[in-house]
């Protein structure tokens, strides 16, 4: 992998504060309009991004309707999406715990062939109480039992994806023969909670088999990303503790048999732009006078797994004992971690708490003038805390304009970042080597 920065556009709705759906310079569109992410994607393709990702949630929001709510099945649209662009990639996230193997193999392997080898799959093990109710279960599995689960469940994927190589489509006419059958192979895959027979009905795509994204950030998590993750987006509020993930988790892949550079690692970035300081840090207060405290004690609630927040006073200053202890909730882990950590550090109130929180939900927070702000990233790019960025606009279509326009412009004269693209899929924009289609990992039944 070339070492050049990357840049990944998170896309989310109206952009990522909790009171950008209400901002003047917000995209109005209703969310539930194509062109809304048309509109964006087209932004990020044109600054030559790496791909745009759309996150998922699968509960309703309770937010008492003073926050935007209600998101777009990631997979459908992103194949709208594929047709409205040419060249970006494409991440979906789907869950290993509300999903079938088989199922999710052909929807992503049919992406990637819409889009012509640009699909990546954005791997979560689903945390939200509310999710289990949705499909049936009873209770929701815990942290450990959901990395067990999703290890068979890529197991089983990544089997099914090299179970009908490209090569096996002969389509000849003249002959009369469209496929080579004894290159397909079923898996039969057998685990303890799994089970497919294969093989899949969905010929490998341009890219082999998607691009493996996973955002996991505790130990459990760090482990599944170093065995299968080809890119990572993970966040973190400074930058010392980015290099020490970024070092840990490289580390760690080097301990699976792979290299450092088979891992690109995206931390997430929230940056209010403006052309002084004083004009970013009045987008700021700009947001934050539109949010509402429901909506951020709802949010930080959920967080914690279902902690009620409402009986803590809004400006006193928070201690440890405000909190519930961290390896009771199982929710993200090292996430709620990190709330804690920045709250006792910085002697934060539950109002300022909550303040921090609705931009960017423990991603870092940049202000300031795009030079600025491409100083930040060249430093973390430099010192061994990112290979690039998880790009996270607080307003959409503002924000993201003035990155696309102002920031990446500098980071290309730096010569930092790619000035058209080198290649036609994400694979290739990640600087990452081609997959074969080797022999199934499968377990045999």
């Amino acid at each position: 992998m070339s070492h050049k920065l990357h840049l990944n556009l998170f896309l989310m709705s109206r952009g990522h504060h909790e009171g950008a759906w209400r901002h003047s310079h917000a995209n109005r569109k209703a969310l539930t309009d194509l062109q809304l992410y048309v509109e964006a994607a087209a932004i990020a393709e044109s600054a030559k991004f790496d791909a745009v990702f759309l996150a998922d949630t699968l509960a309703a929001g309770n937010s008492s309707g003073l926050a935007s709510s209600g998101s777009l099945e990631p997979i459908v649209l992103l194949s709208l999406l594929a047709a409205n662009t040419r060249k970006i990639g494409l991440i979906g996230t789907a869950s290993t715990t509300y999903s079938l193997p088989y199922t999710l193999a052909r929807q992503f392997a049919t992406l990637d062939h819409l889009s012509n080898g640009r699909a990546g799959w954005n791997i979560v093990t689903s945390w939200a109480p509310e999710a289990g109710a949705n499909y049936g279960l009873q209770q929701n599995l815990d942290h450990a039992d959901r990395y067990k689960l999703a290890e068979e469940f890529v197991e089983a994927v990544d089997a099914l994806w090299k179970s009908f190589p490209a090569e096996a489509v002969l389509d000849d006419r003249e002959r009369g023969l469209y496929l080579d059958v004894d290159r397909i192979k079923p898996v039969n895959y057998a685990g303890d909670h799994y089970r497919t027979k294969g093989p899949l009905n969905v010929p490998a795509s341009p890219q082999s088999r998607p691009v493996y994204i996973q955002a996991g950030q505790s130990d459990a998590g760090r482990g599944f990303a170093a065995r299968w993750a080809e890119a990572i987006f993970t966040a973190h509020m400074t930058k010392e503790s980015a290099k020490a993930f970024y070092t840990d988790v490289k580390n760690r892949a080097v301990g699976y048999g792979r290299s450092p550079e088979d891992v690109v690692i995206l931390p997430g970035i929230s940056a209010a732009i403006g052309s002084t300081t004083k004009e970013a840090e009045q987008v700021w207060e700009e947001l934050d006078a539109l949010t509402s405290t429901d909506v951020g004690l709802t949010r930080l609630a959920a967080r914690f797994g279902g902690h009620d927040f409402s009986g803590v006073p809004l400006d006193r200053t928070l201690t440890k004992h405000d909190f519930p202890d961290p390896d009771s909730v199982e929710a993200s882990k090292s996430r709620v971690i990190g709330y804690i950590d920045m709250t006792l550090k910085e002697n934060l109130t539950l109002r300022q708490l909550l303040r921090k929180l609705a931009g960017a939900r423990g991603h870092f927070v940049a202000t300031g003038t795009p030079e600025q702000v491409a100083d930040i990233i060249e430093d973390w790019f430099r010192t061994g805390a990112a290979d690039g960025f998880n790009v996270m606009p607080p307003i959409i279509n503002s924000q993201l304009s003035l990155f696309a326009e102002e920031v990446v412009p500098i980071l290309q004269k730096r010569g930092l970042f790619r000035k058209e693209y080198e290649g036609h899929t994400l694979r290739s924009h990640f600087g990452l080597a081609p997959v074969g289609n080797s022999e199934s990992i499968a377990r045999s039944a």
